[in-house]
This record gives C-alpha cells, structure tokens and sequence, in this order.
C-alpha cells in the first residue's frame, strides 16, 4: 500500500485549529468491503482537502474514515497525530491520540517516518520509557540509521538511564567517529552520575584521536581542573595555547585555574589576553568582564585593573553598547557619577531610541545633583520617546526639582494619559505628584483636589499621605485629618526620616510639642544625612520645649545647609522662634 507521509510542521500549523471533538469507532472485525472502499475514498479525499488548505474538511473526513474503517491503521495514525497536535488539545484528546498511533506502529513498525513521529510523541507526552522501546524497536529494524540511535540516547538520559546512554553514543561512535558534540554529551552524562574516571575517560579518549586538536587539549584540559588535577590540566591548556594562541577561550580556562589557586596577577593577565583576543565574541568579552568586575567590587579593588580592561575593550570596539553600559555601572559603584555620566552618554547616542537608556542617564545627573544637565537630558529624552510612560514618571520630578512647575505639571498630565486606566498605583502617584506641584504653586484648592484623588486610586500610597498632613500642617488646616494621614503614613514607613518629620510637625502645629519633639528625635535618628529642614525643625521644636541655646544650635546648623533662608537667618540672629 501507498503510504503518504506528512511534513510534520506543516500538519501541526494546520491542526492548531482543529476541534477537539475525538472519534470513538470501536473495532469491527466484519467491516465491509464497500465501508473499507468508502473510508479509503475519504482518506484520499482527506489527503486532498489538506492540500487545498481546508482544514476543516480535511480533519472531518478523517474521522469520517476512521468511523466507516477502523481497523486501518493508516487512517488511525494520522487521525490520532491529529489529535496530538492540535493547539486545544486536552491531555486526554492527546493520550486518545497517542492510542490511535500507537494501533499504526504495533501494526507496521517498518514503516519508518511513522514510526519515528511516534516515538517524538511518545517523550512530548512524557512517555520516556516506551519511547525507549519504540526507539530500541527502530534501532533493531533500521541498525545503519545513525539518527535513531542519537534519538534513543537521548530517551534513555531523559529516563535517568545514564549509563545506557553512555553505551548508546558508544556504539553511535563505532559508525560515525569521535566527535567534540558526542563526548560533551557523554561528559555531562558521567558528572552527573558522579563517576570521576568516566569523565577523565571520556576526555582522555576524545583527545586521542587528535592530540593537536587545540580544542580537544583545552577540553581535556578542563575536565582535568573540574576533577583538581592542576598540574596536569595546566599542561594540555599549555599545549591549547600554543596550538591556538588567538583562541580566547584558552585563556578564559587558564584564568579559572588560576583564579582557583589564588594567583591574581596570572588570573589577570590571562584576562587580559582573552579580551584582547579577536576570535571571542563580544558576549563572552561582556560576560567576563562583568565577573571580573564585580570581584574587584566585592574585594573593593582601588587599582587601575578593571579600567585598565575596558579601555583595552573599548579600543576594539568602541561602539559596543553593552560595554559602555557596563562601564558606566563600575564608575557608579566608585561613587564616580561623572565618569558613569560620560559612559552612559555613549549609549545615548548608540540607542537613542531606548527610554531605559535614558531613564539610566537621567538617573545619574539627579545623582550628581546636575539638575540643569537632567533638564536638557529629559528634553532630549521626550524627543525621541515621546510616548513613553515610564520616561515622563521620571522627567515630571526634575523639572518639579528645577522648579520649572508648569512643565512638571505637563509632564505628570502627558504620563496620565499614556498610563495604563487601570494602573491604579501609577496613576495615584502621578496624581500626587501633581499635589505636590500645585503646593509649590501655592495653588491650595487644585493641590488638595490632586492629592485626595491620588488617595481614591491607592488608599494605601504613604507618600501621597505623608504629603497631604505636611501640606496641611504647614497651611495649618484640618490639623486632625492631618494627624491621621501622618499616622498611618507612619505605620506604612516606621523608619523614614522623612515621614517621621511630617508627624512631628503637625504635633507642633497642634501645640503638642512634648509629641512632636519625641518623633523629630526619631527622625533625627533614621536621617542618613542632615538636611535644612529637619535640623531646622528640630531647633524650632527645642525651643518651643525651653531648650532655647540647643534650638539656636540647630538653627546654625540649618543656616549652614541652607545659606539662603532669610527665616533661619532671623532666627539665629534674633536667638527666637519665627512663624513662617
């Protein structure tokens, strides 16, 4: 009989569509002559339709075939493939037509290209074991197809039969040779299996067969320093080396050796030549030096060496974004935010189109504390990301910082418009961050409006609470609600100085100075760093409290932070509490 076999990816594009309705014929021992001619019509119908791309006839005349003859098991295998390769197949639709194949190869085993799709079905539905025995079966049948006895490898590993697998490529071999791809895989096999002489073995044996095989030195050479046998493992990367000295993987393996006995300048200068060498790719080079990086990091290296590397990488490839940006994130590390600025201008202009890159670059000039830089930087960045969401969350604050308000505002509307309608923790802050503009804008009503719709979309956003009580303490309204928002603001961020300033502020609004200089204490505490407004307040509070030459104290202080307060100048000269 004709067989007609099916490319499988074409059939499995086209059963991606398909019901998932199965057939049921049973087994009829007496079908008729006449059913038999009616469902091989169908079938060659079926053959037909599917080359016309009509998917639907093609699948119902399948099963129309299987119903009028189900004993041919022809029409069974490829009405069952149907079944297992349709895109809503249920488990069980799949393990029916997994059945329904399986009538085909019990029946006609010879039948070659069936029989090996039976077998990939039989792992995709995480049968390993009778794939095993379909694929012994086929080995058996078929001894010179070397492709059968690669699949049945794999199904034994896949089964946890690793040392039949071993045997298998084994007996692969004898046909087909040594090859780098097979001992790799029977490598991997034997650390799995734990079995030390194995993978010694295997790499001893592979070199054998070409013993100036720069590749199969540094193979050897490797297996012997994952098992701690240096001296010997230095020897065949030695030999690696001088077979192919422009080989940088060569180097990258004698680095490892090095770095595993402790020898840092041998490590580097083996570093040093893999990034130097022309055939690595940019990838390993990128891989390697952010290793080696974040160990100069982790043993807070102040040396030359790592920047000694990337100009070194530079020079060969100047226009290497990955490299810029790793750079960039080392100066970072250093606290050198000017040099990190310098490397991720470069990205910038190799991708001008990435907002991340921009947002990464906006990032370092607030770090910087450049904020006139961060102003032309965002500027740039909206040019060529005008509908970025993400970019306008972070240009809203600088402008807000520069105290240009009205482009803060802008800013902060253009991001509501592209946010998500249902992101409503974006949308929250972004509405308190107008709050925040419209405060500074001294704008009472349009202030208070933005915060309290910030608080509807995220009842729980501490920063928009914090805000609102320190914008009505300041303005000395609603005082209570003030209170309350601080409060749980405070229970949200227990440890930020900054809300903890806000409730202490609203307790000296509220005359309770005892309260309110038990937390400015505490947020004194939390403070990383002094800053104008909390030292300022604490000397208000102290003095209120009578504790008038520590509040001048502090008030200096503050004056030294913040030089051009003419309201902490009268305080300091006057030695009294001013109301603002």
């Amino acid at each position: 009989m004709k067989r007609f076999v099916f490319g499988i990816i074409s059939i499995m594009m086209v059963m991606a569509v398909l019901p998932t309705a199965v057939s049921h014929a049973s087994k009829n021992e007496t079908t008729s002559d006449n059913d038999r001619r009616k469902a091989s019509f169908a079938y060659y119908e079926a053959l037909r339709q599917r080359e016309r791309n009509n998917v639907d006839a093609f699948f119902e005349l399948l099963r129309y075939a299987h119903q009028l003859d189900p004993n041919n098991s022809v029409i069974s295998y490829y009405l069952g493939f149907c079944y297992v390769t349709m895109g809503n197949s249920t488990r069980d639709v799949a393990e029916e037509g997994y059945r329904l194949m399986k009538e085909h190869f019990d029946a006609k085993p010879t039948d070659y290209d069936e029989s090996l799709v039976y077998a990939n079905v039989a792992s995709r539905l995480g049968h390993d074991e009778e794939a095993v025995g379909i694929l012994d079966t086929l080995v058996k049948l078929f001894p010179g197809k070397l492709e059968v006895r690669a699949m049945l490898a794999n199904a034994y590993a896949r089964n946890g039969q690793f040392r039949e697998a071993i045997a298998t490529y084994d007996t692969l071999e004898t046909y087909s040779g040594k090859s780098l791809n097979l001992s790799l895989r029977k490598i991997n096999f034997y650390m799995t299996l734990n079995d030390t002489a194995g993978i010694i073995g295997e790499g001893r044996r592979l070199f054998q067969t070409a013993p100036d095989n720069a590749t199969y030195n540094l193979l050897l050479g490797t297996v012997l320093m994952q098992v701690e046998q240096n001296d010997s493992a230095m020897k065949y990367i030695d030999r690696a080396q001088q077979l192919d000295p422009e080989n940088g993987m060569t180097y990258l393996t004698k680095a490892q050796l090095f770095y595993n006995q402790g020898d840092s300048v041998n490590y580097d200068r083996q570093i040093y030549h893999a990034l130097v060498s022309k055939n690595l790719d940019v990838a390993n080079k990128v891989e390697v030096l952010t290793d080696y990086v974040r160990q100069m990091i982790a043993e807070r290296d102040s040396s030359q060496r790592a920047e000694n590397l990337f100009d070194v990488l530079l020079s060969q490839h100047p226009h290497e974004k990955a490299i810029h940006e790793l750079y960039s994130q080392y100066f970072f590390t250093q606290n050198n935010y000017e040099r990190a600025i310098e490397q991720m201008e470069y990205v910038t202009d190799i991708d001008p189109s990435s907002a991340n890159n921009w947002m990464r670059l906006l990032f370092l000039d607030i770090m910087a504390e450049d904020y006139t830089k961060a102003v032309g930087d965002a500027q740039k960045a909206i040019e060529y990301n005008p509908d970025s969401v993400e970019l306008y969350t972070y240009v809203a604050p600088i402008y807000y910082q520069v105290k240009d308000y009205d482009k803060a505002l802008g800013s902060y509307r253009k991001a509501l418009e592209l946010a998500d309608s249902t992101d409503y923790v974006l949308r929250s802050s972004l509405m308190g961050g107008m709050g925040d503009a419209y405060s500074a804008l001294n704008d009472t009503t349009r202030a208070i409006n933005c915060y309290e719709e910030a608080l509807k979309l995220d009842p729980g956003n501490s920063l928009v609470m914090n805000n609102l009580a320190y914008f009505l303490a300041v303005r000395n309204i609603d005082l209570d609600r003030a209170e309350r928002l601080s409060a749980q603001a405070v229970k949200e961020e227990p440890e930020s100085a900054t809300v903890l300033d806000t409730y202490a502020w609203v307790f000296f609004r509220k005359k309770e100075y005892k309260l309110a200089l038990a937390y400015i204490e505490k947020a004194i505490e939390y403070s990383e760093e002094d800053t104008a407004e909390i030292i300022e307040h604490y000397g208000d509070i102290l003095f209120m409290n009578g504790r008038f030459d520590e509040a001048v104290e502090n008030w200096e202080r503050a004056l030294e932070l913040n030089p051009e307060s003419e309201i902490l100048r009268r305080k300091v000269e006057n030695r009294t509490y001013f109301n603002e």
